[in-house]
């Protein structure tokens, strides 16, 4: 069984893979700074939800790093979190 170091080295040995890694790394940063900010407030992603007047589910998007939120949603999640900002 292979397991997710090895793996990811492998995918980032090719080229094509590598690049695509590396222009998503905005997104993951972002995401990142998300959970970390939740996680220093002692919040679920259902409580900083109902802070924030939306579901739980939109927080995992946010929180998975495949798009990057508005300036004004992330002002929101760190209104939410008690945070200064939020990258």
């Amino acid at each position: 069984m292979t397991n997710l170091a090895t793996l990811k080295r492998q995918l980032l040995a090719d080229l094509v893979s590598l690049a695509e890694y590396e222009a998503q790394a905005p997104e993951f940063a972002v995401a990142r700074e998300f959970i970390a900010a939740r996680v220093r407030a002692g919040l679920t992603q259902e409580q900083v939800a109902e802070k924030m007047q939306t579901t739980r589910s939109a927080i995992a998007r946010m929180e998975s790093g495949r798009t990057m939120p508005s300036l004004r949603t992330r002002s929101r999640y760190a209104e939410a979190t008690g945070s200064r900002k939020v990258v």
